[in-house]
């Protein structure tokens, strides 16, 4: 892939722009091709589409005034006073609310994890120590299926490191101009050791506040550079994961780049591997079996100085360790011994998210979005039904399904198409011998079947109330002015939109399924955003580029979102949470809940079962777009960031963390 120029930009900087690139060549219709067919040029023009088949009034201009809100009568489901848009260094939330830190990057997470010093920083102490860019949360409560809303464990994902906000005295290092040039084998393997996943024992106390249980027996970390994780299913054992150092094909060191996940009915966690081909070096010769794959997945991506110290990262020296990397890994928090599995039945491809849905004759569907521009939407349905009451039965169910990629018709209609090996396109005349080869290479096996290609797919969450899926397309400011459609109306589209999709019958296993737009993203003031909301939307409850999101065990959808550098183009305010609505007279109305400090996306929103308690993770913050808040005025280092959040304390860098909100009454969050 062609690799970004960084100007000295940040790592997450960097990771936006490899989404924003776009390695998909195929010549499948884009979703905006599709709603342009479905719903015609001059439609789209006429910005006809807001509400679609759903028939909800959306509004593309300035929202209603106050008598109008008050003649229209209807009444939202969220009852707070909203946080104002805008962006300084700090956090805010809405009025009524407390907002927590919980744990930060280098918090101790065993029992005999050393106190963070970010001055003499260890590999070894970094093991045992809470992770870097905190990402997906998982509640599990304690004990196991008691559904306790007051204790249990946290289980975290570590997506990547920005070693400038790591490390004293520390450069961008992946630029042209420095080359990695400060970067010694023991910064490295604490950038290795930050990677992966954290599981800490939480408890809520009397006041109401949530603290860590200390020398908790369930505290755990999963790191990149030496915990060991296990190939699961059908390519575990295949030729093309076999390595120098694991001739069996069947055992990996870490996980990588871990994003959003899901949680299993079983009480196991998945992680999705994002990201996986930026830590990988070296340039693999012409010609060579993997060649091919390697660059439809964008490997090597050049971004960290692994290979210099680790072979397993350098494609000339390991072609096959990249194949190893991009699944979805389930953890078991209920046991610390266990070994994570990396399910490989599930596709490989840049995971964002894997939603777990019991269908209701018992097998499992998992929801996933392959996260960059122009990717898919997929989802696995097990063969296998789940046993409620025999947790062991369950522990291999992803191994064994069929995966499946969706096209978006232009009426309305969609199809889930089968990525089965012999089936189709997917034969040895096209360069797939087995199963294993395409689930190894399922980018080009969806690419094959004539999958949508879609505007970078982000989390998919599933309503609990109803079973509708909404699917979060972040943006795509690669669209062209010729390609504006109803679902893209904007040319250099940079604000995302939410895509409903609903499944007939409530049957998630089906192999059709209807779809609608239930919001655009941006600023519904702007007639150059033309961002489509309920009418209602203040001018605060306006956002731009949704990723992460979750919904309560009312059916109430949270939206949390990432612009990335972009956040002043984008909307001018920080990244937050949004309560959406999604049902009834007000679809489409947006609140503004939390708000970010400065640099910082938000992540991995989770509920406990009373809908009490909302943990968020706020990842990178100063990273992104934080040069007016420097004293040199360019981007964030550990000496000058533009923020220190949230410690605010002189040679204590900003630290990515987890905050918990609660409400000061103690009530339903929104209530």
């Amino acid at each position: 892939m062609t690799r970004p120029t960084f100007d000295g930009r940040s790592r997450s900087e960097a990771y936006e722009d490899s989404q924003n690139v776009g390695i998909n060549h195929s010549v499948n219709p884009a979703i905006g091709d599709v709603v342009q067919q479905r719903y015609g040029r001059r439609d789209v023009l006429k910005g006809l589409l807001a509400g679609s088949a759903a028939g909800i009034a959306l509004s593309a201009g300035l929202p209603i005034g106050k008598a109008d809100a008050q003649a229209n009568g209807t009444r939202h489901s969220f009852n707070f006073k909203e946080v104002p848009h805008g962006v300084d260094r700090t956090h805010h939330i809405a009025e009524g609310y407390d907002a927590d830190v919980l744990i930060r990057w280098g918090d101790p997470v065993t029992p005999d994890a050393p106190p963070f010093d970010p001055h003499r920083q260890t590999a070894a102490a970094q093991q045992k120590q809470f992770g870097y860019n905190n990402d997906y949360i998982a509640y599990m409560p304690l004990p196991l299926g008691s559904g306790n809303p007051n204790r249990g464990m946290l289980v975290i994902n570590h997506e990547y490191t920005n070693e400038e906000l790591m490390f004293p005295g520390m450069a961008r290092q992946d630029s042209k101009e420095v080359l990695f040039r400060d970067m010694t084998q023991n910064l490295v393997d604490i950038e290795m050791a930050a990677h992966g996943m954290s599981v800490v024992e939480i408890q809520k106390n009397a006041d109401g506040k949530w603290s860590l249980v200390s020398g908790s027996l369930f505290g755990r970390r999963v790191d990149g550079l030496a915990s060991l994780c296990e190939l699961s299913g059908p390519v575990a054992g295949h030729a093309r994961v076999k390595t120098k150092t694991d001739p069996s094909g069947r055992h990996v060191i870490g996980t990588l780049n871990n994003c959003a996940g899901g949680v299993t009915p079983w009480g196991t966690m998945l992680s999705g591997e994002e990201n996986f081909h930026g830590y990988f070096g070296g340039k693999l010769e012409a010609g060579h079996p993997e060649e091919g794959n390697h660059k439809r997945y964008g490997v090597p991506g050049n971004w960290y100085a692994w290979a210099k110290f680790h072979d397993r990262f350098d494609v000339t020296k390991e072609p096959n360790e990249a194949n190893r990397y991009g699944w979805v890994v389930e953890i078991d928090p209920y046991d610390p011994k266990s070994t994570p599995k990396k399910r490989t039945a599930l596709g490989r491809t840049k995971h964002e998210g894997a939603t777990v849905v019991v269908n209701k004759d018992g097998r499992v569907a998992v929801y996933s979005g392959d996260d960059e521009r122009f990717e898919y939407v997929y989802k696995f349905i097990t063969r296998g039904r789940y046993n409620p009451g025999n947790r062991q039965a369950n522990m291999n169910l992803l191994d064994d399904g069929t995966l499946f990629v969706a096209r978006y018709d232009a009426n309305g209609r969609g199809e889930w198409l089968p990525l089965v090996y012999g089936q189709g396109p997917l034969t040895p005349a096209n360069g797939f011998s087995s199963q294993a080869d395409v689930l190894i290479e399922a980018r080009r096996a969806a690419d094959l079947l004539g999958a949508t290609k879609m505007d970078r797919p982000e989390e998919i969450e599933v309503n609990p109330v109803n079973g509708k899926v909404y699917a979060i397309m972040t943006n795509n400011s690669r669209r062209k002015p010729e390609q504006v459609d109803a679902a893209n109306p904007r040319a250099g589209n940079q604000w995302g939109q939410i895509i409903e999709m609903i499944q007939p019958d409530n049957d998630h296993t089906a192999n059709t399924f209807a779809w609608n737009i239930l919001l655009q993203a941006g600023n519904p003031a702007d007639p150059k955003v033309a961002g489509k909301y309920h009418t209602q939307t203040s001018a605060n409850g306006w956002f731009a580029c949704p990723d992460n999101a979750a919904f309560d065990s009312q059916g109430r959808f949270w939206v949390g979102t990432d612009q990335g550098e972009a956040w002043q183009k984008a909307s001018g305010t920080a990244d937050g949470i949004w309560a959406v609505e999604t049902e009834g007279p007000n679809r489409g109305l947006s609140k503004q809940f939390f708000r970010n400090p400065v640099g910082a996306e938000i992540c991995g929103p989770c509920f406990t079962p009373d809908d009490k308690t909302l943990f968020v993770a706020v990842q990178h913050p100063a990273a992104d777009g934080g040069e007016k808040f420097t004293k040199s005025g360019k981007g964030s280092t550990f000496e000058d960031p533009a923020t220190r959040w949230p410690d605010f304390q002189p040679g204590m860098p900003p630290r990515p963390s987890v905050v918990v909100i609660t409400k000061k009454d103690g009530r339903i969050l929104g209530s």
